[in-house]
C-alpha cells in the first residue's frame, strides 16, 4: 500500500516507525512535537490482541489530551496484506476519529532516505530488507526470508554468528572470557532462549552489541564483514540499479558499522549514500505537515 499525502494538512499527525524491537511514535500538532517509544509491533510475533494491549499500556497513556486526525504507520511485517489489515484494524479501533494508513517499514525507510528521488533503500536493524524505490513506490524487493532463513546483515544474523563462535569454541581466550563476563554463558540457557522462548530474533540481535564493543579484534571484524557482505551479495547484487543509483541504509546495525558498509561499497563499486540510525526525522520531513 502506498501512503498518500492527502491528509498532510491535518492539525494533528501521528507517525509510527515500527520494527521488531521497538516502535518510535512522533506526534505533530500546532502546539508541540512529542516522541514516544513502545516495544516493536511485528504482526509475525504479536497478534491483534497483543498489539492492542501494548498500545493501551505503552502509547495511549502518553496521549491523554491529544489524539491524531491522521495516523501514518510504517511497520515491519506489514508488506503482507493480511498483516497490514490486522494492524490497521487495531489502530482504527483505538483511534476511531483518525484517518489511518498502514504500510511496510521498507516504504518508510525509502521515504526517509530518498524523499522523492530514486535509490536503493536498505534496512539493517534487528532484521534486514532492501528494495529499489523509484521516487514514488518500491518497484523491486529482494525476498525477505526472516531471521531463520535470511535476514543477512541484520542484528539477528550477526548475533547468531556470535553465539556460534562462542558455543563452537571458535573464539580465542580473550573474546571467550569477555563473552562469559558479559552474558549468560550456559549453553542450555542460550538454546532455550533461541528455541523455546518468545521473540528469539530480538534475543539473537542483542548479541550483535558484543561486536560493537569489541571492534578491532580480527574475529569480530571478520564476523561483521562477512555478515554485511552476505547482505551485499544476496540482495544488493540482485538490483541492476545498485550500480547506477545511490544505496542508502537505515537502522542500528547500519549506523554502528557504517565504516564497513562504505568499504564494501567501494569494493563492489556501489555509491553509498545516507546511513541513518532511525527514519523518523526523514519521515517527518517527507510528510511535511503544516503544523
Amino acid at each position: 500500500m502506498q501512503i498518500s499525502s492527502k491528509f498532510s494538512n491535518s492539525s494533528t499527525i501521528l507517525i509510527a516507525d515500527s520494527g521488531s524491537t521497538k516502535t518510535e511514535w512522533r506526534l505533530l500538532s500546532k502546539k508541540r512535537k512529542r516522541t514516544i517509544f513502545t516495544q516493536g509491533l511485528s504482526p509475525y510475533f504479536l497478534n491483534a490482541a497483543q498489539i492492542e494491549a501494548v498500545l493501551q499500556n505503552e502509547l495511549l497513556p502518553h496521549l491523554p489530551d491529544e489524539r491524531p486526525d491522521t495516523l501514518y504507520f510504517y511497520g515491519t511485517g506489514c508488506a503482507a496484506p493480511a498483516n497490514a489489515r490486522m494492524v490497521k484494524g487495531v489502530l482504527t479501533r483505538l483511534f476511531p476519529d483518525a484517518q489511518v494508513e498502514v504500510t511496510h517499514d521498507l516504504m518508510g525507510a525509502a521515504r526517509a532516505l530518498c524523499g522523492h528521488d530514486p535509490g536503493v533503500a536498505c534496512i539493517l536493524g534487528t532484521g534486514s530488507n532492501s528494495g529499489f524505490y523509484n521516487g514514488k513506490s518500491i518497484t523491486k524487493n529482494s525476498p525477505g526470508l526472516g531471521y531463520v532463513l535470511g535476514d543477512e546483515g541484520s542484528g539477528a544474523y550477526l548475533g547468531k554468528r556470535v553465539l556460534q563462535y562462542y558455543l563452537y569454541g571458535t573464539f580465542d581466550e580473550e573474546l571467550h572470557a569477555k563473552f562469559m563476563a558479559e552474558y549468560e554463558s550456559k549453553p542450555e540457557t542460550i538454546l532455550d532462549s533461541v528455541y523455546k522462548k518468545p521473540l528469539p530474533n530480538r534475543y539473537l540481535a542483542g548479541y550483535s552489541h558484543f561486536l560493537s564493543a569489541n571492534r578491532g579484534h580480527y574475529m569480530v571484524e571478520n564476523i561483521i564483514e562477512d555478515g554485511l557482505n552476505d547482505f551485499f551479495f544476496q540482495h544488493l547484487c540482485k538490483y541492476r540499479e545498485s550500480w547506477t543509483k545511490p544505496i542508502h541504509f537505515i537502522g542500528g546495525v547500519a549506523h554502528a558499522f557504517r565504516d564497513v558498509l562504505r568499504e564494501l561499497g567501494r569494493s563492489y563499486e556501489f555509491e553509498i549514500g545516507k546511513i541513518l540510525k532511525v527514519p523518523m526525522d526523514g519521515l517527518e520531513a517527507y510528510h511535511n505537515p503544516s503544523v
